[in-house]
């Protein structure tokens, strides 16, 4: 897997330029659908991101929004970026939805779990047990399919140009053994050697911070290198996940981020905090 442009990031930036192109040539959903001969509810999922655009439906589209050619050109191409297949493509069985290929393309990761260790930072033992534990009815050949593409994923941590990954756990998951004393104690040091790492940061919020701004549900907050990609939150539960995307909701979770920082231990208190918990694993 290299890191470069993420076809899914292209179809967002696309979708959000066809809607606000739209806007200003004062054109309802309705009206363009009547012009290009087509429903309207293909306008919508277009600019929604929900379904891919062909290169003619964009220069059809923005013709009818009075584009030049210089202009129209550049998002013509661009619709031809986001058509291609990201690396998850492979394991489409796997990776529902657009999270991966929106991370993929991130500048930044800041990311909360209360539970377990976060996917970017496992080993395949402790992908294993917990695979197992959340699919209790998925056969060897899928568990192995599930860790393959979830190893893959993580080589994104390790590209030349990696984002600035930044975890806060709750102590609860140093302490929960997953799989057997063995494979924790393996994750255990795992996350040591990543969290030594220059673009890694890993914090642990302790027992003794009480009640903190985390403890609702686990979430990822996605920064992206270009202004024309804002920031969006990914909130995820056992079978999916929701995007936030409006500016408030990203400004929420944002500032939980931010409570869950300062009730955390510091990174290096975090990794003497992690390496004892190993040790009683020994």
């Amino acid at each position: 897997m290299a890191r470069g442009p993420s076809p899914t990031v292209r179809r967002r930036r696309l979708a959000s330029e066809l809607r606000r192109l739209r806007e200003a040539a004062e054109l309802t959903i309705d009206e363009v659908g009547e012009k290009l001969e087509c429903s309207a509810s293909k306008i919508s999922r277009i600019e929604t991101g929900h379904v891919g655009v062909t290169p003619r439906d964009v220069r059809d589209m923005l013709e009818v929004y009075g584009i030049e050619d210089d202009e129209r050109e550049a998002l013509v191409q661009l619709s031809r970026e986001a058509r291609k297949k990201g690396w998850w493509h492979a394991y489409n069985e796997v990776f529902t939805g657009s999270f991966v290929g929106l991370e993929s393309d991130a500048s930044s990761l800041h990311t909360h779990q209360a539970l377990l260790v976060p996917g970017l930072m496992q080993t395949e033992g402790y992908m294993r047990a917990v695979i197992r534990a959340i699919r209790p009815d998925a056969g060897e050949a899928d568990v192995e399919r599930r860790v393959t593409a979830r190893v893959t994923r993580q080589k994104l941590l390790t590209d030349p140009n990696p984002p600035a990954y930044w975890a806060v756990l709750d102590e609860a998951v140093l302490h929960r053994t997953v799989g057997s004393p063995e494979i924790m104690r393996a994750q255990l040091e795992r996350l040591v050697e990543l969290a030594a790492l220059p673009h890694v940061t890993l914090q642990v919020v302790p027992f003794a911070a009480g009640a903190h701004a985390g403890m609702e549900c686990p979430f990822l907050i996605l920064g992206f290198p270009e202004q024309a990609d804002p920031d969006v939150v990914y909130v995820e539960n056992t079978t999916s996940g929701v995007y936030l995307e409006q500016p408030s909701d990203v400004h929420r979770y944002t500032l939980m981020f931010d409570h869950l920082r300062a009730a955390a231990l510091k990174p290096d208190d975090t990794v003497v905090m992690v390496e004892r918990a190993a040790d009683r694993l020994a």
